[in-house]
């Protein structure tokens, strides 16, 4: 038996996903993982989800965008609206955790050089020219949005340090020129709870990208916030809704991670 087994190597990142290999056999079947049903509370309707197949994607939790000192501190922005989504957060993610549903941090994370920064992206965080922008020095001395540095960090309060998976992206979606669908595709995801900021923008993007690739999708209503005004917030919610997947809030998924 032992000899068996030694000769069948698994190829591939994630259970379910994987070719096994030998000297005679290439087996492509993927021996699928057990299905794992859990209900959640959502609206237009309750969902049934596969959470062998559900990851939390966490947009943007970053200094620059929650934190005193950071870019939006710094342009005059209440930063303070994108800290609502730290508390339920920080509840979820272990919750998470504990019954092995894989976390993404999808994060801004600039080159020094803004090679693969188009002059749209550059303007639309500095539309005048005159604002700081992506890659300038802001007051702490940190780079806005630049990667390694202190304003691309998730906070404190949730940092989770390498446990979890942590994707850049250097556009609004986090789709647009990243690895985020590679990996997906080869954990076997297919249902993804999406929370962060700002929930009309980059949230969004990457919710309707999302969709757009045959994902299911559920944003989580409290796990998401923007600084824009709140008839940005009744937009995305009823496009949302009307479009794109599904809303829920944190504590009907963790009633559902319970049923587990």
């Amino acid at each position: 038996m032992v000899a068996e087994i030694s000769k069948n190597k698994a190829m591939g990142a994630a259970e379910g996903c994987q070719w096994l290999v030998s000297p005679e056999e290439v087996d492509m079947t993927r021996v699928p993982r057990s299905v794992r049903p859990m209900r959640v509370d959502a609206d237009p309707q309750r969902i049934v989800v596969d959470a062998s197949k559900t990851a939390l994607l966490i947009v943007d939790m970053q200094n620059d965008f929650c934190t005193q000192g950071g870019w939006l501190d710094v342009i005059g922005v209440d930063y303070q609206r994108d800290r609502e989504p730290i508390q339920p957060l920080s509840e979820l993610v272990p919750e998470c955790r504990a019954k092995q549903i894989p976390i993404i941090w999808l994060n801004w994370g600039v080159r020094p050089d803004l090679l693969n920064i188009a002059p749209s992206v550059l303007h639309a965080h500095s539309p005048t020219g005159e604002r700081l922008g992506l890659n300038e020095l802001t007051p702490r001395q940190s780079y806005v949005l630049r990667k390694g540095d202190w304003g691309a960090a998730i906070v404190d309060e949730l940092n989770p340090g390498e446990q979890d998976i942590h994707v850049t992206k250097h556009r609004f979606s986090g789709f647009w020129d990243t690895e985020l669908d590679s990996i997906l595709r080869n954990m076997g995801i297919t249902t993804l709870f999406v929370g962060g900021v700002n929930m009309d923008q980059c949230v969004l993007s990457t919710f309707q990208d999302a969709t757009f690739l045959g994902y299911d999708c559920v944003l989580l209503e409290d796990c998401s916030a923007t600084t824009s005004p709140n008839h940005c917030i009744e937009s995305t919610l009823y496009n949302v809704k009307l479009l794109y997947g599904f809303i829920a809030q944190s504590q009907a998924l963790i009633k559902g991670l319970n049923q587990l």
